[in-house]
């Protein structure tokens, strides 16, 4: 009998969560909803609310409109989103995570106190980075990768900080590099800004992929944090295949299996899991 287990720390981290809650608040008043870029970075779940009513547009959209409501997901957006609506007099429902608009206030903080180069460990052109980097007049240099760090200039002062999605150990090996390379005149701080429930899951679903002879990694694949967990499973199970939907799983990779590990990112919706994990047992039947 072949057992499925669904992992239960995988799915919606908080700021994900709420964002989809206030959307669906808004939604079953009946009222027009604009979303500014998708909601999360999973197609089905944006197909979904849009069946609800919501409507996802980009920031050209957002410069066409007056006088209507437009939601800003979590990943959160730079000054000039914030002075364009109220140029346009849209109101905003600001779901921008607690942990995201926490550093734009620390960054902005920074910024404004002087020189030295804001460092910003992230994905370039990212949603989040983008809001990051509006915080500072465009100015911080942002660095995708350790191998990036090269390209500082240690002589002068380095404020390094961290997409909140970011892995941790590349993060710590960025500061390492930093600290051995800085001139004696110049002053490095680092700031730790990753998020401890994203952070925290890396641990954990190298452990869930362990446990199981098959994984099925559900997740969209826009989403840096599911390509980052996705690695992992892959890292300590070679037999892990990353999903979008039910309809790309293929019964051929339940042969010879006994335990199937479903598990997901921060983007992933519980419903989802569920639809693979349900598609499994009728693959079975």
């Amino acid at each position: 009998m072949l057992q499925i287990e669904i992992d239960e720390g995988s799915g919606f981290c908080f700021g994900v969560t709420t964002a989809i809650k206030k959307a669906e608040e808004e939604l079953a008043q009946g009222k027009t909803l604009y979303c500014l870029g998708d909601i999360v970075h999973n197609g089905m779940e944006c197909e979904r609310l849009r069946e609800m009513g919501l409507i996802t547009i980009n920031h050209d959209d957002l410069r066409e409109l007056h006088d209507v409501k437009v939601l800003l997901r979590a990943h959160g957006e730079p000054p000039e989103t914030y002075e364009l609506a109220r140029k346009n007099h849209i109101e905003i429902i600001d779901a921008t995570c607690p942990v995201v608009l926490q550093l734009q206030k620390r960054i902005k903080k920074q910024y404004e106190t002087g020189d030295g180069q804001i460092v910003i460990f992230g994905k370039k052109g990212h949603a989040e980075v983008l809001g990051l980097v509006g915080q500072t007049k465009s100015t911080a240099i942002v660095i995708e990768s350790f191998d990036e760090v090269t390209t500082l200039d240690f002589s002068r002062d380095i404020y390094l900080y961290s997409q909140t999605t970011k892995s941790l150990d590349e993060f710590h090996r960025i500061i390492n590099y930093i600290q051995s390379h800085i001139s004696p005149e110049a002053t490095f701080k680092s700031f730790d800004t990753i998020c401890r429930s994203v952070a925290n899951r890396m641990p954990n679903i190298s452990q869930f992929a362990t446990k199981h002879d098959l994984i099925l990694f559900v997740c969209g694949r826009k989403s840096s944090n599911g390509k980052v967990l996705f690695n992992e499973c892959l890292r300590v199970n070679p037999n892990s295949h990353l999903v979008e939907d039910p309809q790309e799983i293929r019964a051929e990779w339940l042969e010879g299996i006994q335990t199937v590990g479903i598990c997901g990112a921060t983007s992933t919706p519980r419903w989802l899991m569920e639809q693979c994990r349900d598609a499994i047992q009728n693959i079975q039947v």
